[in-house]
């Protein structure tokens, strides 16, 4: 039995800010873009979350949901810094990392004998000594698998630890709403919905077979994780599963044509960015995403083994053709190929579906 830690920083970037000027304590602080340059919240602390605001919103949004809001400039060099800090914590643990960003990551802590082999011990510790070099704070969860460990590191926060035990695993992942599955977004929670399925105990009801029919190979995964079951390793590799580029305009793009001629924009610095993660004959898919005037967005992905604009130009027309509105951002981006793991998985689903038919 794994014992894994899921470690996430607090409102990461806004804590920083708070902790570097005093005067911001008890404020309502965004981290990203100004209202007047149609800029987008990339965090915020939790005033401005009791507001409604969250990341991903539109400044201008946000900026009515909060009048007081206060905006701050991203100083990424400052994070990253940080971030180095709190991995240098985790390395006094266990060597099995596997970052999922500057402020999250999973911890593998199976073999430790450090605290008798206690992860809780551990993630009260790992906590402590974060909050000691950096003035931050952190939430974790400690469960069996990454699954459960995730979920656990947002069941109190800020500032929380949540353990999942074995024996406690089927009771609390039946009452789990479907919507907090990594991977299940507004289109597919609306198609469970309409299924009857609102939490994992619905979701049993429905055969690996079942759920294979409706949502493809990620069925596979609903069947299992609706059980708790998440066979996934602490992957120190941290290799990455996209690349993508995008951009939000000053003022919102009116034809499809002008979306097209942005290509000529972003292909440059997409081509840039693949060659520096030394991706090449990798490439697996290409995706286009768009984000409307009313905040709506889409995305449209095809197979392919390379950046080809032609392919990319029809994903756009795909893309305009869902919601012919004024555009506010366009994004294109790569996904990677499969890893073992997951083609493992594929071959797995194939077998389990074969032996669903006989």
């Amino acid at each position: 039995m794994r014992k894994i830690i899921h470690v996430d920083m607090d409102c990461f970037y806004a804590a920083i800010e708070q902790r570097d000027d005093p005067g911001l304590k008890g404020m309502a602080v965004a981290v990203g873009g100004t209202p007047d340059s149609r800029g987008v919240v990339a965090a915020c602390n939790y005033e401005a979350r009791r507001f409604g605001v969250h990341s991903a919103m539109a400044a201008s949004q946000a900026r009515k949901l909060c009048p007081e809001l206060i905006f701050i400039k991203p100083r990424m060099d400052v994070y990253r810094q940080e971030s180095q800090v709190i991995r240098g914590v985790f390395s006094e643990y266990t060597d099995k990392i596997e970052p999922l960003s500057l402020d999250e990551a999973f911890l593998d802590v199976s073999d430790s004998d450090i605290f008798q082999g206690s992860a809780t011990y551990l993630a009260q510790a790992i906590k402590h000594q974060i909050f000691q070099k950096t003035n931050l704070k952190a939430s974790a969860g400690v469960a069996p698998n990454k699954f459960l460990a995730k979920i656990a590191s947002d069941w109190n926060k800020p500032d929380g630890l949540f353990v999942i035990t074995p024996d406690k695993i089927d009771n609390f992942v039946r009452r789990l709403p479907v919507k907090t599955i990594h991977g299940v977004g507004r289109v597919t929670a609306r198609k469970l919905a309409d299924m009857g399925v609102n939490v994992c105990e619905d979701l049993r009801e429905y055969s690996i077979y079942e759920l294979t029919e409706h949502f493809g190979v990620f069925g596979k995964r609903l069947f299992d994780l609706c059980r708790g079951i998440d066979d996934r390793i602490v992957n120190p590799d941290g290799k990455r599963k996209s690349i993508s580029v995008e951009s939000t305009y000053s003022s919102d793009i009116e034809s499809l044509d002008e979306c097209l001629n942005k290509l000529t924009e972003l292909l440059p610095s997409l081509n840039l960015r693949v060659s520096k993660s030394k991706s090449h004959g990798k490439i697996r898919k290409l995706s286009v995403k768009m984000k409307f005037a009313d905040f709506t967005s889409t995305t449209v992905e095809r197979i392919s083994p390379c950046i080809d604009r032609p392919l990319l130009e029809k994903l756009f027309k795909e893309a305009w053709s869902r919601n012919p509105k004024s555009v506010r951002l366009l994004g294109i981006g790569v996904r990677l190929k499969e890893t073992e793991s997951i083609i493992s998985e594929m071959e797995q689903l194939e077998l389990a579906l074969k032996q669903q038919r006989l």
